[in-house]
C-alpha cells in the first residue's frame, strides 16, 4: 500500500484498476478460466461462444481503458459518498 500511495496514486483507484485487468484476463486466452469453466457447465462449444465474448471483451477493454486513463470516472462515487 505504502508503494502505491508514494507514487501518488489512490489506493481505491488502483484496486479498480486491477479488478477490472483480472476480469479481463480471466476472459481472453491464455487464462480464460472463467470462458472454459462456463462453457463446461453450458455444455456449449468453446469456440463458438468466444465468437459472441468478443463483444463482452471489447466493451470490458473500453471501460478499462477509461477507468486507468479518466480516474474522476470510477472515482465519483467514491468522492460523493465516502469523501463527502
Amino acid at each position: 500500500m505504502h508503494m502505491i500511495q508514494g507514487a501518488g496514486i489512490d489506493p481505491i483507484h488502483f484496486g479498480l484498476v486491477v479488478t477490472l485487468n483480472l476480469a479481463l484476463g480471466q476472459q481472453t486466452p491464455p487464462v480464460t478460466s472463467v470462458l472454459i469453466t462456463a462453457c463446461a457447465v453450458a455444455r456449449a462449444n468453446i469456440w463458438e461462444v468466444s465468437k459472441i465474448n468478443i463483444y463482452f471483451i471489447a466493451v470490458l477493454f473500453a471501460v478499462l481503458m477509461l477507468c486507468t486513463y479518466v480516474p474522476s470516472v470510477p472515482m465519483y462515487l467514491v468522492d460523493v459518498i465516502y469523501r463527502s
